[in-house]
């Protein structure tokens, strides 16, 4: 099968070594060995009538794609994050195919999971907590390591009254989150942390707006208007807002409200238009293109000027997409605003 026409069942799985016996068709897959490799995934299969004969000649065995394996026999899917020096059987009962490793004996029925997913799961646990240790607002943005601190630009807040939204899909409806605390009007830097990852590339890792420059005595989890900290657990009190197009921002709510009635006008010009596609795409492809060294190729961040106003809104990606999240109020002595952050990764996870 070609490479551009296989289906991605692992995604960036990379070429193994295969029997031609297998790929032919004149065996099925038996055995399946991963060494370590710089050039390809590791994995080395053998088909069920390969002699020691014909394994011992390089000319019997060829390069495919690891997902073209899968094609043959979805069961190679469940193993393929196992470690190099795992050497596999394939065998089948009445549930049907699934590998055993021939020196423990252990039996994969299963997906084993990936390091990407085991740090997307506990990223997911993680996350929404009621507090934190002061160390992990602080450890978020930095510029050592692999996580850097960004300014994108100072977002307008004309009455200070915080809103928390996926701006393409919640922004001005009744499910952006109102928060609770109000700031002073005014325009202030949202910065990002940015987090370089073996695993995931480059993310967003947390967003914060900076409020004020004074000493943070305390954090406090942001709660939706009329709801306090103490009410979290009660039926129906939730902190967090909801993304599902992978963005998220924080800005004012007469903003949301001028957003609402813009969005309104341009799908009544746009009636088959898609707001990121059609309004936000080329944008941020424009800013990545003039900051091609803190973003993606399509684009993590932009601080846009609603139309016919002076008032910015800052649109920045969610971590690894989306999700729930919540935002945090760091707080001076006086209980007075400071900053308020948005964790959507743990770095420790991600390196």
């Amino acid at each position: 099968m070609p490479h551009e026409e296989q289906k991605p069942f692992i995604p960036g799985a990379g070429d193994c070594i295969v029997s031609k016996s297998i790929l032919n068709g004149t065996s099925c897959l038996k055995w399946l060995f991963r060494e370590k490799s710089d050039q390809f995934c590791g994995w080395i299969a053998f088909g069920d009538t390969d002699t020691q004969e014909v394994v011992d000649n390089p000319a019997n065995m060829a390069i495919a794609n690891f997902n073209a394996l899968i094609d043959l026999e979805p069961a190679a899917a469940n193993v393929y994050f196992l470690p190099p020096g795992t050497d596999l059987e394939l065998r089948r009962d009445a549930n049907g195919a699934y590998f055993a490793d021939v020196n423990t004996g252990e039996e994969y029925r299963e997906m084993v999971k990936g390091p990407v997913q085991i740090a997307f799961e506990k990223n997911l646990k993680f996350l929404n907590q009621e507090s934190y240790p002061p160390t992990f607002f602080q450890g978020l943005f930095g510029n050592s390591g692999q996580l850097q601190t960004v300014d994108i630009g100072k977002a307008s807040f004309p009455t200070g009254k915080v809103v928390l939204a996926d701006p393409l899909a919640y922004l001005g409806s009744k499910y952006q989150t109102c928060l609770d605390r109000k700031i002073p009007a005014g325009s202030y830097p949202v910065e990002l942390s940015l987090l370089r990852s073996p695993l995931v590339g480059l993310r967003v890792a947390g967003a914060r707006l900076v409020i004020k420059d004074s000493p943070i005595a305390r954090y406090e989890i942001a709660m939706p208007t009329g709801k306090e900290p103490q009410d979290l657990g009660y039926p129906g009190v939730f902190s967090f807002f909801g993304v599902d197009t992978g963005l998220a921002c924080i800005t004012d709510w007469q903003i949301a409200e001028q957003y609402t009635a813009f969005m309104a006008d341009w799908e009544q010009k746009h009636p088959e238009g898609n707001r990121y596609t059609d309004l936000f795409e080329a944008l941020f492809h424009e800013n990545a293109q003039a900051f091609p060294q803190l973003q993606n190729e399509q684009g993590d961040f932009l601080l846009w000027r609603l139309p016919g106003t002076d008032l910015h809104l800052p649109l920045f990606s969610s971590g690894l997409g989306d999700g729930i999240y919540s935002g945090y109020w760091g707080l001076d002595r006086d209980g007075q605003p400071v900053q308020l952050i948005i964790p959507f990764l743990n770095p420790e996870f991600f390196l």
